[in-house]
């Protein structure tokens, strides 16, 4: 099963950064880019938000869950939290801090 659009469009308003957040399609379902970063995937509708002291911290609670067979656990965000655009910013800024760079791509000859 795969992700809608609408569940795309609603997680990247969501986030008060728009001009540093994308979302790119990948197998049918999608992974949410913050400053180039990977830092959730988007999975059956359902935000899977990789895992960090920062993130879980702020969580407070957290659920784990898996986004696809044979990932590692990731913090599972549910619906209603994602109401609060202001502190679902907060907590994708969090989480990207941590992360680190991405690699940079090498030009080809």
């Amino acid at each position: 099963m795969s992700s809608s659009q609408s569940t795309i469009d609603f997680i990247l308003d969501q986030i008060s950064d728009r001009n540093w957040v994308h979302a790119k399609k990948m197998f049918g379902d999608y992974a949410i880019y913050y400053h180039d970063k990977v830092v959730a995937l988007v999975c059956d509708d359902q935000l899977f938000l990789k895992p960090t002291s920062a993130g879980k911290a702020y969580l407070n609670n957290f659920i784990e869950g898996v986004p696809y067979l044979g990932a590692q656990p990731y913090l599972l965000v549910s619906g209603d939290l994602l109401e609060d655009s202001e502190w679902f910013t907060d907590l994708i800024r969090l989480t990207a801090s941590e992360l680190p760079e991405p690699h940079k791509k090498k030009k080809k000859k």
